[in-house]
């Protein structure tokens, strides 16, 4: 009768390690709740070229993302009635320098897509 509990409890641990595995390497799914999707490119207003290295934050500055080499940035913020969306070139001058750029999305939906053009200092 031991052997049958021992066995049982080992097959439940091992069910659970599979869990927390699976989870660490495919993480949560998306919430569904009240986040909201910003995305966007950002370029220069001059060239036209993407900008690489522009910090992207919402109000309260924890979240944020830096646009890749396309000027490209993608993330999730909690869901209000208008959000603050700031751009921040703060890689000095390896792309040039900007001027920072805040710009307020309101009448929100699930995703917003936002095409930023960013002046030269």
């Amino acid at each position: 009768m031991n052997r049958k509990w021992i066995k049982r409890i080992i097959g439940g641990l091992s069910l659970t390690t599979a869990v927390f595995v699976f989870q660490a390497c495919y993480g949560t799914p998306q919430d569904f709740g009240n986040d909201y999707l910003i995305e966007g490119q950002v370029k220069s207003k001059t060239t036209d070229l993407p900008i690489k290295g522009i910090k992207v934050s919402v109000s309260d500055n924890l979240q944020y993302e830096i646009t890749d080499s396309l000027g490209k940035f993608r993330f999730y913020t909690k869901m209000q009635d208008e959000i603050k969306v700031m751009f921040r070139d703060i890689d000095s001058t390896l792309n040039g320098q900007f001027k920072d750029k805040d710009t307020v999305l309101s009448s929100i939906s699930q995703t917003g897509f936002l095409n930023i053009k960013m002046d030269a200092k």
